[in-house]
């Protein structure tokens, strides 16, 4: 046996495999999931499902709906949005998007496969001052959110805007963006045009991520439905906000009744032993969320719903007075946060606005340190439901590029709008607002 032969025999059969493996997902193809299998993604909150679009599709035709968010969303207790939508029969299902980490950079990346879906539809957003911090998004939070298909997709799709340079600038600041996105990036973020060969590298590693997310995106969906099931039987067989409210102090005094703060016996437990209460007694008392580049990222999210004409609620949730105060949380400065946040949103046409962040104080209000409980989960569907029901009527925004600056990142304190007055919707002539 020559040589060539025997090299063909030991590396053929890898050869082979390797060239219809690349066939297999540089083919275009489709799947369909069944009704279970979206349910399932819809509550999974896997970082896989996060990062593809043929499922979010898929659960957007179908009437689910968007709830974008982080950790919060994980504390599904029997008041949880989507345990009341089950329980109820509701209209809609919520499709949750996020968990720890997921904020407005990691959002919008993540947005990007859906704007056909999400056209003129609904959405729900419950965004939290917490996201605010200085330098906003954390790198390695984002490492996990961080969608190559999606990337590929804000790419292929840019313009030469403020928006889509602004973008794609943020994206370079993270790490995991490598490679020939990286490169597309770059192009992206100085105005360029791509070059053909980027254009034709970018859209054959979409075509195999599409393939990949069609094929995978079922893996390892986390099983949730047994247990928002099991939680619906705790609730009253009729809607009703007393019977809710009932319930969630049921389940609260159960839940609570190892600490002072009203935080959930597991979690302080797990994460609040006695050296680390002590090492965070004060450990906040110069937080300030007013200053962030957060808002320019947040900007990005308002954006790409005012593309999409969707109609969108928004929830500001508070944290535990009771933990604000024992880390010396400012509730002044957090206050004047969140007036930052109605004002960026009000001023641009976005008046579905929740503000929960007052609420911080009352009982069973909160589940933890920070995330809303049962009581708080209440408050949420005293919102939602309603706006759910509503006629959804076509939603024009008016987007400002200021909102990008790093003038109005690094603004301490906007007054709160009065939406009857129009006038009070223009900013200043000072700020010289220019839309798109």
């Amino acid at each position: 046996m020559n040589n060539k032969r025997r090299l063909w025999q030991i590396f053929g059969p890898v050869l082979c495999a390797f060239i219809l493996l690349l066939v297999v997902f540089l083919l275009p193809w489709e799947r369909t999931f069944s009704k279970d299998s979206v349910y399932q993604a819809a509550n999974s909150q896997t970082t896989t499902i996060f990062k593809g679009s043929r499922m979010k599709q898929n659960a957007y035709q179908d009437g689910y709906v968007p709830f974008y968010g982080s950790s919060e969303l994980s504390r599904m207790d029997p008041l949880h949005p989507s345990v009341l939508a089950e329980k109820y029969h509701r209209s809609y299902r919520p499709f949750l998007l996020g968990g720890p980490g997921s904020q407005s950079l990691a959002q919008f990346l993540g947005m990007q496969g859906t704007a056909e879906q999400l056209k003129n539809k609904k959405a729900v957003v419950i965004v939290s001052p917490q996201w605010f911090t200085k330098r906003g998004q954390d790198p390695n939070a984002f490492s996990l959110y961080y969608s190559p298909l999606q990337a590929c997709n804000f790419i292929l799709q840019a313009r030469n805007t403020r928006t889509d340079r602004y973008a794609a600038k943020r994206f370079l600041k993270m790490p995991e963006v490598k490679g020939i996105i990286k490169s597309g990036m770059k192009t992206v973020a100085r105005g360029g045009k791509l070059s053909t060969i980027q254009r034709l590298a970018l859209d054959g590693r979409r075509r195999m991520l599409n393939n990949e997310d069609k094929f995978f995106s079922t893996f390892q969906l986390r099983d949730r439905i047994q247990k928002i099931r099991a939680q619906g039987k705790l609730l009253p067989d009729k809607y009703s906000i007393a019977g809710l409210d009932r319930v969630a102090d049921e389940q609260a005094e159960k839940h609570t009744n190892s600490n002072d703060f009203g935080i959930n016996n597991v979690f302080y437990k797990k994460r609040l032993n006695k050296r680390t209460l002590d090492r965070l007694k004060g450990s906040q008392r110069d937080f300030d969320y007013t200053k962030s580049a957060e808002y320019g990222d947040f900007e990005l999210m308002l954006d790409q719903f005012a593309k999409q004409h969707t109609n969108v609620l928004f929830i500001i949730p508070p944290v535990n007075a009771k933990w604000s105060e024992y880390t010396g949380l400012s509730q002044k400065m957090y206050q004047k946060a969140v007036s930052k946040i109605k004002y960026q949103l009000r001023s641009q046409g976005f008046d579905n606005i929740k503000d929960l962040s007052k609420r911080g104080a009352q009982q069973h209000f909160m589940e933890d340190t920070i995330h809303l409980g049962w009581r708080g989960w209440v408050a949420v569907d005293q919102a939602v439901r309603p706006f759910m029901k509503k006629a959804n009527l076509p939603y024009n925004y008016n987007i400002h590029n200021y909102f990008y600056s790093k003038k109005w990142q690094r603004k301490p304190y906007a007054a709160l709008v009065n939406i009857t007055d129009k006038n009070t919707l223009k900013v200043d002539q000072k700020d010289n607002l220019k839309g798109n």
